[in-house]
């Protein structure tokens, strides 16, 4: 007998003590099942893997009965069952042990961690988590996980722009960075928590980051952080654009990282500014006489905003993929502008994809891309006035500015001088 043969049994036997030893650890009282009753359990679900899927169903049953009679006996002391229902886990990852060990591995270790956090978990549930708040989860839960992949994922309507499952999944993109936004502000505070927000929500959609961070700047944050967020988000488009257009075209990569790097850098600091006069203005108000915390006002999950905002993005999209139609081939450059208007780097790297097969210039492709990154500059300005209001948007009109124009003018200089 090997190694290889024999591991999925110790495997078995290493989450059933893990188990166990957590189980025992964490009550005084005496336990149904303690640690080596853990790992035989384990055991006996791998032993019963090895046999076949019968043996497994069987071994469930008997499993069950023994628990259950393990329960009534020690009900009195202990009403809980989170040690039974642990004990029936080790049996079935012991089991899933014998055909997929680290998954089964991964599985204990998150079961052990969910066991060990019962005070942290019960306060969040009793204590910080609203009513409200968990209404709204159950909302947002049903939009990603249910209605998502219940559309079809293919494109109908003019030009194929009307793609339900994508369209839907602009929705989630804009409710979900809410979501991440309200639990950012919840734990950091509403200047670092809608800072990261925007960074991680710049990776994924930079124009609903910035919709969303307008709309939390209607609630008692302020402008200031939001704005930071929005800006920082635009900031993570410029990084994730040269990570993109490398895989893509090299030369076009050599020839534009100049201008977005200074475009970057000059954005970054932009937000860096705004971000600290937020903190400072924070610093100069009077402390809020409760006690709760950096508690938002809005609600996380807000789906009428979300629904308006991916019509007003689609439309655009549409009539951009119309106007590229009817302007005929040259329009690479229209083309790439007509994607910016939902997304920068859709229109960026198929432009880098036709320089990199000899389709088009370096330079022309420089220009789609600056085209692509110039509508979808207007498309987050128009969002940042209609999200957030006069203020936002002239704020983020401001910050934006600059960084514009730096890129523009060393994108015209790298241009001119080929």
């Amino acid at each position: 007998m090997d190694l290889q043969q024999i591991e999925p049994f110790l495997v078995a036997l290493a989450i059933g003590l893990l188990l166990g030893f957590e189980r025992e650890r964490s009550h005084s009282r005496k336990l149904p099942a303690g640690s080596r009753s853990f790992a035989l359990l384990s055991l006996v679900g791998a032993v019963a893997a090895s046999f076949n899927l019968w043996s497994v169903i069987a071994g469930m049953v008997c499993v069950a009965a023994f628990l259950a009679l393990a329960y009534l006996r020690t009900s009195q002391q202990d009403p809980g069952t989170t040690t039974e229902i642990a004990a029936f886990a080790a049996y079935l990852l012991g089991a899933l042990a014998y055909t997929k060990p680290a998954l089964a591995v991964a599985l204990a270790v998150i079961a052990t961690v969910l066991l060990l956090s019962k005070s942290r978990i019960h306060r969040f549930a009793r204590e910080i988590i609203s009513e409200i708040e968990l209404e709204d989860a159950i909302k947002f839960f049903v939009v990603a996980f249910v209605i998502l992949p219940l559309l079809p994922d293919r494109p109908i309507g003019p030009y194929g722009v009307l793609n339900p499952a994508k369209v839907w999944l602009l929705v989630v993109l804009l409710t979900g960075i809410g979501w991440i936004g309200y639990i950012g502000v919840r734990a950091l505070g509403p200047q670092r928590g809608l800072l990261v927000t925007g960074l991680a929500g710049g990776f994924v959609s930079a124009s609903a980051t910035t919709a969303s961070m307008g709309r939390a700047s209607r609630g008692a944050v302020g402008y200031r952080a939001p704005l930071a967020g929005a800006l920082v988000a635009s900031g993570a488009t410029f990084v994730q654009l040269l990570l993109v257009i490398g895989v893509v075209d090299v030369e076009v990569l050599r020839r534009l990282w100049l201008p977005v790097t200074a475009a970057g850098v000059v954005l970054f600091a932009v937000a860096f500014f705004v971000y600290r006069s937020a903190a400072a203005e924070q610093r100069r108000e009077p402390a809020p006489d409760d006690t709760t915390g950096s508690t938002p006002t809005a609600r996380p999950f807000a789906l009428r905003p979300a629904l308006i905002l991916t019509a007003v993005l689609t439309v655009a999209l549409l009539i951009g993929r119309w106007g590229a139609a009817v302007f005929g081939p040259q329009g690479a450059i229209i083309a790439a502008f007509a994607a910016g208007l939902a997304d920068a780097h859709a229109g960026s790297v198929a432009a880098a994809s036709l320089a990199a097969k000899g389709d088009i210039t370096v330079d022309t492709a420089l220009i789609a891309i600056a085209a692509a990154l110039g509508s979808n500059l207007l498309v987050k300005i128009v969002l940042a006035f209609t999200a957030g209001g006069r203020r936002f948007g002239l704020g983020f009109l401001a910050g934006i500015a600059g960084p514009a124009i730096v890129f523009g003018a060393a994108l015209a200089v790298v241009v001119n001088t080929g």
